[in-house]
């Protein structure tokens, strides 16, 4: 594909379906913030919308801070062709996902399922991205794929061919050479090798060489149980839906020692189909 070429529709696209969107409010049903160490965001929109401010973690002296965020089906699966249809609805994808969960991030992150031919990872409702300009931040956060195995289609998919945004690819270097071409003539992509298996090594050279302070994973569930186990993830917002679906048994964490959830706020939504939203620090995992 011609770098970027389809970019500029997409974006207006995702804008205009964000700036019309009906998006229910949600109701707070469970307030833990104050036993926390965190920073309140927030602008009267979303302030609005969230029933109060959303809550970051610091980062740690030397990684940056992690957060997963995920969508499940009431029956507790995150598996599924297009998340869209688990049921979040309007508030989940323009408030939370597009929204408050990255707002104040350097980078998205996703392994390589994750990544179509149609996904770039960024804000888009005009509240948001507001809020995201009070940070000092880039229009669009860098997109970071991770995969072990280097198993990416630099040509055709959209979030490794926009020029002006940086991408991070986190591979072993044994997946280089079938690469390399493609990488030359991309240099926005930085390659972040993975030396064996060593994700925490990798994260911090994300932090220290590339500013990376924020990063928001949106999945899949291998990409966020490799970096639970690897001690790397730090909260937690998760997003059930009103209906059953997705593929049965396919909780967000795949490891043997699933990570313990200490809340920090719980949402109730208020639509037709409402969701559960809960934000969940992982610091103890």
């Amino acid at each position: 594909m011609a770098y970027g070429l389809d970019f500029p529709a997409f974006a207006e696209r995702k804008t205009q379906l964000a700036s019309h969107a009906i998006i229910p409010p949600l109701v707070t049903v469970e307030h833990r913030a104050d036993s926390h160490h965190l920073q309140p965001i927030g602008n009267r929109w979303t302030r609005q919308l969230f029933d109060g401010d959303f809550y970051l973690l610091a980062p740690p002296l030397d990684l940056p801070a992690v957060s997963l965020i995920f969508v499940r089906s009431r029956d507790g699966n995150t598996v599924v062709p297009n998340p869209a249809t688990l049921g979040g609805g309007p508030t989940d994808m323009h408030l939370i996902y597009e929204g408050l969960s990255r707002v104040a991030a350097d980078a998205v992150l996703a392994g390589a399922a994750t990544v179509g031919k149609r996904v770039f990872f960024s804000v888009w409702h005009p509240e948001i991205l507001a809020l995201r300009r009070e940070f000092g931040l880039p229009r669009h956060p860098a997109q970071a794929v991770l995969s072990r195995e280097g198993h990416v289609n630099l040509e055709d998919a959209l979030l490794f061919n926009v020029p002006e945004v940086p991408v991070f690819l986190i591979t072993h270097e044994t997946s280089l050479p079938r690469l390399q071409q493609a990488l030359a003539v991309r240099p926005w992509i930085t390659v972040v090798p993975l030396v064996g298996d060593d994700l925490v090594d990798a994260f911090r050279r994300l932090r220290r060489d590339h500013g990376i302070e924020r990063i928001s994973v949106v999945g899949g569930r291998t990409a966020a149980t490799a970096l639970t186990a690897a001690g790397l993830t730090q909260d937690l917002c998760l997003t059930t839906t009103a209906f059953d679906g997705g593929r049965p048994q396919t909780p967000f964490y795949t490891g043997a020692h699933p990570p313990a959830l200490d809340v920090i706020v719980r949402k109730q939504g208020t639509g037709e189909s409402p969701i559960t939203f809960e934000h969940f620090s992982m610091l103890n995992v």
